[in-house]
């Protein structure tokens, strides 16, 4: 699957065509090994299985990534996760923004099938790695839904609460600080303010609040009807 980005960057700006060939979902990728255990315990309380490790590497089609601001969804049980996204581009690691929309339905007979039968929508903005290594953990992702005719926060808190990147990326290469070329990376979320429930838009961020930027996507869900 093939994505352009506007790459911004300290040399500038340039166009970024990327074809990538592997999409890695990184779950559980919180710092706080009490919190993610007490997040494990209240999923499975309804019935969503135990990850069988800490992160957990969740491998999806790379034909479900789109940049496009509309995806089809079956049924009305399914919600968006900004997380960061993380790719190789001629030897230099950038940023973007994802959206890992899962079923939440699905999710309580498998978490790895309710990630992959969901487009994931990818913004079309990207900056160096590098640019923002520094301050990591400053940087804020957030998200928006629709309810009724309001525009409500769903989720916003910095990257301090999730692995950097680099530890992510070490994780699923066993040790290695890069990511093969062609591998996206979606790596982790902050938790949904009023809890995780399906909205008919979704719109995310990720804030730079030292140089006052944004990277932005907004996409609509239509639903499909469910036939049995």
């Amino acid at each position: 699957m093939k994505l352009s980005f506007q790459a911004e960057g300290s040399t500038g700006s340039r166009r970024l065509d990327v074809e990538f060939s592997s999409l890695i979902v990184a779950g559980w990728a919180g710092r706080d090994r009490h919190a993610i255990e007490h997040h494990i315990e209240e999923l499975f309380a309804i019935g969503v299985p135990r990850p069988s490790s800490v992160p957990l590497y969740y491998r999806v089609a790379e034909n479900q990534l789109t940049q496009a601001s509309h995806i089809q969804v079956v049924g009305d049980q399914s919600s968006g996760e900004v997380e960061t996204f993380v790719f190789q581009a001629g030897g230099e690691l950038y940023v973007s923004l994802a959206s890992d929309h899962t079923d939440r339905k699905l999710e309580t007979h498998s978490v790895a099938l309710s990630k992959q039968v969901c487009a994931k929508p990818v913004a079309k903005g990207a900056w160096r790695y590098a640019d923002v290594a520094e301050y990591w953990d400053e940087l804020v992702i957030r998200s928006f839904i629709q309810e009724g005719e309001e525009r409500v926060l769903y989720q916003e808190g910095t990257l301090a609460s999730l692995r950097p990147p680099l530890d992510l990326i070490a994780g699923f290469t066993g040790g290695a600080a890069m990511l093969p070329e062609g591998i996206g990376m979606i790596c982790g979320t902050v938790g949904a303010k009023g809890g995780i429930r399906p909205a008919p838009s979704f719109a995310m961020e990720l804030f730079d609040p030292r140089r006052g930027r944004t990277l932005s996507h907004d996409y609509t869900i239509e639903v499909l009807p469910e036939i049995s």
